[in-house]
C-alpha cells in the first residue's frame, strides 16, 4: 500500500500544482485521474495491480499533506496502513487512509474527497482517446538534459514551440527576430507537424524528470503527451497547446 501510495504522490504532487487525484477503483483494474490547478496538464493512468481496497470512487485531496505523512520516518518500518470505510446509500465505500506505526504510539488519519466534490472538480476532463498523435518519441537522457541546458538558457521564455524537419524533432525557445534558441531533441522521426505549437516549458522538465520510461507524443490538433511507466503504475500527463 505505501508503496503505492508513494508511487502516485511522486508523479502528481512533484508537479507543483497537482492537489488532487480522482482514484477509480473495481475488482478488476485500479484507475486515476487529475488536472493541474491551472489546466495546464491532465493526468490518467492505472496501477500495474489491483488494489482491492480502493474500491470505489473518491479522490485523495491535499496531497501535500499526504506526501509528508508518507515520508514520516516512524512509518519506515512495519508501518500500517488501513483503508476506513463508510456506508453510504447502503453501500460501503472508501472513506480515509489510518496511518499507524509499528509500536501503535503515532498515527495520523487521512481522509478522501466524496465521489460527488471529486467528479465535479474533474467534470471538463478530455478523453486522451479523442487525438491523433502525429510524432513519437522515446527521449533519451541527453535529449532531456539538452533540453533543460535550452531552458537555463532561456529562463525568460515560459513556453517552447515544436516543430518537425524533415526527420528531425525541434524544440525552439524565444523570438526568432531576437533572443532564442533551438536545438534538435530526435532525429529519425516518421512523423510530421504542420502547426508550430507552443507548450509550457516548466511541466514538461517536471514530467521529463520523473523515474520510469518515457514515450513523448505531439498531436497537430495541439496537444503533447508523455507516458511515464514507473513500474508500479502507467500515467499519461496531456498538455494542451497554449495560445499567444
Amino acid at each position: 500500500m505505501k508503496d503505492n501510495l508513494t508511487d502516485l504522490v511522486n508523479h502528481t504532487h512533484v508537479l507543483g500544482n497537482v492537489s488532487f487525484v480522482k482514484i477509480v477503483g473495481t475488482d478488476k483494474e485500479t484507475e486515476f485521474q487529475s488536472v493541474a490547478d491551472d489546466k495546464s496538464v491532465i493526468i490518467q493512468g492505472k496501477f500495474k495491480n489491483v488494489i482491492p481496497e480502493f474500491n470505489g470512487v473518491f479522490g485523495m485531496p491535499n496531497l501535500t499533506k499526504l506526501n509528508i505523512i508518507l515520508n514520516i520516518p516512524e512509518y519506515d518500518t512495519d508501518a500500517s496502513i488501513v483503508v476506513n470505510t463508510q456506508t453510504k446509500n447502503g453501500e460501503t465505500v472508501p472513506s480515509g487512509l489510518r496511518f499507524e506505526n509499528k509500536a501503535s504510539d503515532f498515527r495520523n488519519d487521512y481522509r478522501f474527497m466524496s465521489t460527488e466534490i471529486v467528479n465535479e472538480k474533474l467534470k471538463d476532463l478530455k478523453a486522451k482517446t479523442s487525438i491523433k498523435w502525429n510524432v513519437s518519441v522515446q527521449p533519451s537522457v541527453a535529449n532531456i538534459q539538452r533540453f533543460k541546458f535550452q531552458s537555463q538558457a532561456n529562463t525568460e521564455e515560459p513556453v517552447f514551440v515544436a516543430k518537425t524537419d524533415g526527420s528531425k524533432l525541434k524544440f525552439h525557445f524565444g523570438d526568432p527576430s531576437s533572443m532564442n534558441g533551438e536545438f534538435v531533441f530526435d532525429n529519425g522521426i516518421s512523423g510530421t507537424l504542420t502547426k508550430a505549437w507552443q507548450f509550457p516549458v516548466a511541466p514538461v522538465i517536471s514530467i521529463l524528470n520523473l523515474l520510469g520510461d518515457k514515450t513523448l507524443q505531439i498531436s497537430d490538433q495541439g496537444a503533447l503527451q508523455i507516458i511515464v511507466d514507473s513500474g508500479t503504475a502507467e500515467y499519461t500527463y496531456t498538455l494542451p497547446a497554449q495560445v499567444k
